[in-house]
């Protein structure tokens, strides 16, 4: 009924190379199916591998969440390939925050000279919806609840809620002293929740190099904290630090189950089909 797949994993940049292969070196996109009905959290370089295989599946309908505008987490929209074709549906969903509007902003990276292919020249049927934080609206029969997290510049949370099931996007956001009262409803007994967990507790507090105070990330301790006290069944750390190598990463993991036994690394080709975890071939 609901099915989870992490076709983007990193945070800031794209990290490709040996030591980043077995996690995966793309920016954030993850894909949830409900259904008949697909979303697309965030269009980070991930996207471009998941539009080609959405081409081998035939006319893509499909609604793109997006948790904000930083570069990271839009990159990639102009090389998904079903953007081109006139078959193909889009509904974008995100804010800006009061500066330009949604299709501005996603225009203005494609603009010359930064792309030589305008957002306008796309063939698909591209619609746009803004929201605000608070916002609950359904899209067949799944219902999106919207929250506002902490991050420069402003950043939304996503859950969605299909047939009993539930799974919470909430990336790039950066802990408070206590748990985030707004996460933590939004997260209330999610099914899975996927957490920006980008630092090390020693790395945020700058006694591994700078601070990284103010920055609007997070760490694998908040993210335990969080999910312990939201009742979810999984937490899947994500938005990994484009530096960390795959060892690091099953490191993080491993310390996380010490805090939260259900706790997983995202993987670039991890699918959660809620009640089995399997790696895509």
């Amino acid at each position: 009924m609901m099915q989870i797949k992490f076709w983007g994993v990193r945070g800031s940049i794209a990290s490709p190379g040996p030591e980043t292969a077995g996690v995966g070196g793309n920016t954030s996109c993850v894909e949830v199916r409900c259904g008949s009905t697909r979303f697309i959290l965030d269009a980070g370089t991930g996207i471009r591998k998941l539009g080609d295989e959405l081409l081998t599946e035939g006319t893509v309908r499909a609604t793109l969440l997006l948790s904000h505008l930083h570069w990271d987490h839009i990159q990639g929209l102009p090389f998904f390939v079903p953007a081109y074709l006139p078959s193909a549906r889009i509904e974008v969903v995100g804010t800006t925050h009061g500066v330009g509007t949604l299709r501005d902003t996603l225009a203005n990276q494609m603009a010359a000279p930064n792309f030589p292919v305008r957002l306008e020249d796309l063939g698909a049927e591209i619609a746009y919806r803004e929201v605000r934080p608070g916002q609950v609206f359904d899209i067949d029969d799944v219902k999106v609840r919207v929250a506002k997290l902490n991050h420069p510049g402003g950043v939304l949370a996503y859950r969605l809620d299909h047939a009993g099931k539930s799974v919470v996007y909430a990336t790039d956001t950066e802990h408070y002293a206590c748990v985030d009262p707004a996460l933590r409803s939004l997260a209330e007994g999610a099914d899975v929740l996927i957490y920006d967990a980008q630092y090390t507790p020693e790395e945020y507090r700058g006694e591994r190099g700078r601070s990284r105070v103010g920055w609007g990330h997070s760490t694998y301790v908040a993210g335990a904290e969080l999910a312990r006290a939201a009742g979810v069944g999984t937490f899947v750390l994500f938005h990994h630090d484009p530096s960390r190598n795959d060892a690091a990463v099953d490191d993080i993991e491993r310390m996380t189950r010490q805090l939260f036994p259900s706790s997983l690394a995202a993987k670039e080709g991890l699918v959660l089909g809620l009640d089995a975890v399997s790696e895509a071939a």
